[in-house]
């Protein structure tokens, strides 16, 4: 668990009030029961979290994909090729929305605006070091030309929230 107490009262408070202006609908189906704390979210998503991730054209259409999620201090970070479609959909629109799912154990839905770590042009984000240093043990550090074949974000969430219907049995299986 990389968070400070900090980053985990930010996120209790994040999915707190995520999930009390949710639609009733919503609410039926994720509540105290069924969801998790920030501080047990924290321990279940380390690694590599598949993600959906969801961006938009210019003509408004949705566009979804697959990317490597890595849920680091409260928020998701995702990389993909300088040249990808839908680097292009996020640099014009920085708004995005991003689902990990395992089976029905595990739903992870957050909606935000991502910031650019590695910018081509320009400054890298404050921890970028620190981040690229934990992609490079993560990936290798020659698994890529950091500077020039990728690109990397943080999602910032406005709204996420967390479906777990057997926090139990989620817990458990990530301590084995």
């Amino acid at each position: 668990m990389r968070e400070t107490p900090e980053d985990l009262t930010e996120l209790q408070a994040l999915l707190d009030a995520s999930l009390s202006r949710s639609a009733s609908h919503l609410r039926s189906i994720i509540n105290t029961e069924r969801t998790l704390t920030a501080e047990q979210l924290t321990r279940i998503l380390t690694g590599m979290c598949t993600l959906a991730l969801s961006t938009v054209t210019a003509k408004g259409e949705p566009r979804i994909s697959g990317v490597d999620g890595h849920f680091l201090h409260g928020k998701w970070y995702f990389g993909t090729a300088r040249g990808a479609v839908k680097a292009r959909h996020l640099a014009a629109r920085p708004a995005a929305s991003a689902a990990h799912m395992r089976g029905e154990d595990l739903g992870v839905f957050t909606h935000g605006k991502v910031e650019i770590l590695n910018p081509h042009d320009g400054e890298p984000a404050a921890d970028w070091p620190d981040v690229l240093a934990y992609l490079k043990d993560f990936y290798g550090h020659d698994f890529f030309d950091w500077d020039n074949d990728v690109v990397y974000y943080r999602l910032h969430p406005h709204w996420m929230t967390v479906y777990a219907p057997d926090i139990a049995k989620l817990t458990a299986a990530s301590q084995s």
